[in-house]
This record gives C-alpha cells, sequence and structure tokens, in this order.
C-alpha cells in the first residue's frame, strides 16, 4: 500500500491500537483447499482473510459484502492499515 497520504481518513483516525488476530489463516481459502498469499484482518469484527494479492480475494469480498470499511495486514512485521472506503493507508 501506498503510505505517502498526508491526510488521514476519519476510519484510520480512530484507530488507536491494532488487535491481534484469532486465526492465522484464511478460513474460506482453507474451506475451499486453497492457498492465499498474504493475510488482511477486519478491524470491526475481526475476521481473517486473503489480500488482493492472492486470487480469492477474501478480505476485500468481505468488506464488500459487510460494508466493514478498515482491515490490517496480519503479516509478521507489519504494522498498516488499509481503508477501502477512502482508498488510503497508514502505518501504525
Amino acid at each position: 500500500p501506498d503510505m505517502t497520504s498526508t491526510a488521514i481518513c476519519n476510519h484510520l483516525a480512530a484507530i488507536r491500537s491494532l488487535p491481534e488476530a484469532a486465526a492465522r489463516d484464511c478460513e474460506a481459502c482453507t474451506a475451499m483447499g486453497d492457498t492465499w498469499v498474504h493475510l488482511r484482518m477486519c478491524l470491526e469484527c475481526g475476521l481473517v482473510g486473503c489480500c488482493d494479492s492472492s486470487k480469492n480475494r477474501h478480505a476485500t469480498r468481505h468488506h464488500q459484502a459487510s460494508g466493514h470499511p478498515v482491515a490490517r495486514s496480519i503479516e509478521p512485521g507489519e504494522r498498516w492499515v488499509w481503508c477501502y472506503l477512502d482508498e488510503q493507508a497508514v502505518e501504525l
């Protein structure tokens, strides 16, 4: 994600900490017998889904179905958050 923007959307500005993910797999991909590239976690409900580099794009599909606006990377060493509504990322 491009984190060069100086203005932070209201969805990202409300984040104070990054919760730990309960799951370490994309349950939808696992159920399909498929694989993923990276994992993202919805910061509204905690669902873990695969990223847009993965063929199934379950994190984005979750946003589209639920309207939940913000997800974070749960990859080791990454501390960024993405707002789907404003198409904006921020490193925390």
